[in-house]
């Protein structure tokens, strides 16, 4: 489980570059991060460890971002999680979509680096003091 005052950080993102790059990143600005690199087992991990908060990639093997979130709303266990979506697609019906299904925010991850998201992240669920 993690640790009493840590916020815990569910990353979801197939790229192990991308997800090493925000995992170091996370975890040095203080969170507990745990990873998944596929929806489903994405899934799996928010129902068990009930994270903090999630970020999620939209293209994602098995079970796309947006069936996740679906999912994750649909379960009165886990509808209240917030989601912040981290990905490359930045068409305005995606993040209308995303907005649809209750995320704090859309975020393009060329257009941000993983400090900003981490700052990103704190201003949703506040720090780890």
């Amino acid at each position: 489980m993690h640790g009493k005052n840590k916020k815990t950080v569910l990353i979801i993102e197939d790229d192990n570059d991308i997800l090493s790059m925000y995992k170091t990143r996370l975890e040095k600005d203080g969170f507990c991060v745990i990873t998944a690199t596929n929806g489903s087992d994405g899934l799996e991990l928010i129902k068990k460890e009930k994270p903090d908060i999630v970020l999620l990639d939209i293209i994602l093997p098995q079970i796309d971002g947006f069936s996740v979130l679906g999912a994750i709303r649909d379960d009165k266990k886990t509808r209240n999680i917030p989601v912040i979506i981290l990905t490359n697609l930045s068409t305005e019906e995606d993040k209308i979509k995303g907005k649809i299904l209750g995320v704090k925010d859309y975020l393009v991850k060329a257009s941000l680096t993983p400090k900003e998201v981490s700052k990103k992240i704190k201003e949703h669920i506040g720090g780890n003091k």
